[in-house]
């Protein structure tokens, strides 16, 4: 086991399958002490067990984290700051695409779990983020946030308009990427950097509720989870990235240019109000 990583601790949401699980098993193979942060326990246990056997000495655990529910998110982020444990790195990874409906809080199910309550749940962790500087904040955004051409605030709490849900998956995407531009401004002047990463379009259970045929062709042309991981960790450990802040990187971690959208800082700083607003937090 490597241990350049010692004494670090990191957050992984989503980490019990695809590229989470792949992060979070890297981390941890480097000697840090990673949290993942996910909905299902069963599942997640599975993988704590899986990793534990993979990489001697691993430090990891699990927490509950339900990102379509904001209670649970608020739980979730007590329970991890009541152990005074430092966070040198959060790594939102959890996602959803293709999916109908709505979330427990009532707005739409991509928007509302892949940015929402992400959101919330980095805000609450902040404070101690910052303490712990030099820190990370790495959102899994997507390609697909090119393909988005505004956000219809008038929707974000309805349910899911599209069939395919991949226009809402767009706007989802496209708020990752606003998210983390605003708050790498807002965290300017501290230790903490900011990345949003498009790990490639890969085989995950990220597209589990598309119709099998559909899904079945899809996956034929993705990139593995252990490729996909590649960005993520790249932004979450290279020494080089260090206060390279509110940029946006593709696959294997090369840094890109996010779309002219995701370069409006009106914009981001109207969603961050917004989320704000609907989370209950000061903007």
């Amino acid at each position: 086991m490597e241990t350049d990583l010692a004494n670090k601790t990191f957050i992984v949401t989503g980490a019990n399958t695809g590229i989470g699980k792949i992060t979070a098993r890297e981390l941890a193979a480097r000697g840090a002490h990673v949290i993942l942060a996910c909905r299902n326990q069963a599942k997640t246990d599975a993988v704590v067990d899986e990793i534990r056997r993979e990489v001697p000495g691993a430090q990891v655990e699990y927490v509950h984290l339900d990102l379509g529910d904001l209670a649970s998110v608020r739980s979730s982020a007590a329970e991890l700051l009541a152990r005074k444990l430092p966070i040198h790195g959060l790594i939102n990874n959890a996602g959803l695409g293709g999916q109908r409906g709505q979330t427990k809080d009532g707005f739409e199910i991509q928007f509302g779990t892949n940015h929402l309550g992400h959101y919330l749940f980095t805000r609450l962790l902040l404070d101690r983020i910052i303490e712990s500087g030099p820190a990370r904040i790495v959102n899994v955004a997507s390609a697909s946030h090119y393909q988005a051409r505004a956000i219809d605030w008038a929707v974000l709490q309805q349910p899911t308009k599209t069939v395919t849900a991949m226009r809402e998956y767009a706007v989802s995407k496209l708020s990752n990427v606003l998210f983390t531009k605003e708050l790498a401004r807002r965290l300017e002047g501290t230790q903490v950097s900011t990345y949003a990463v498009h790990p490639g379009v890969v085989a995950t259970d990220v597209w589990r509720r598309v119709p099998g045929p559909f899904r079945w062709l899809m996956k034929k042309f993705m990139i593995t989870p252990e490729r996909g991981a590649e960005s993520s960790l790249r932004c979450a450990t290279d020494p080089t990235l260090q206060g390279e802040s509110g940029r946006y990187y593709s696959v294997g971690g090369k840094e890109q240019r996010p779309s002219k959208l995701a370069d409006d800082g009106t914009l981001a700083q109207t969603l961050w109000t917004r989320s704000a607003e609907w989370t209950g937090l000061p903007a």
